[in-house]
């Protein structure tokens, strides 16, 4: 577990809009910043608690579980 603040994950939005999903995350955890990413995108593999990755595929839906990484 860590010690970020506010909410850490958003199961329930697999299968939204990316962009709808962002906002959601962005609003119920003002601490972090929701980045829509398609699948595949590299990324950095540190661990910051101010943001959250919003995987998508080619139609722009949320695949997986957006955390705070």
């Amino acid at each position: 577990m860590t010690d970020c603040p506010g909410k850490l994950s958003w199961p329930e939005l697999v299968g939204s809009s990316g962009a709808a999903a962002a906002a959601v995350i962005e609003r119920e955890n003002r601490n972090v910043n929701a980045i829509v990413l398609k699948d595949g995108t590299p990324t950095t593999r540190d661990f910051r608690c101010d943001r959250v990755w919003v995987w998508v595929n080619d139609y722009g839906v949320v695949i997986r579980t957006p955390i705070v990484r």
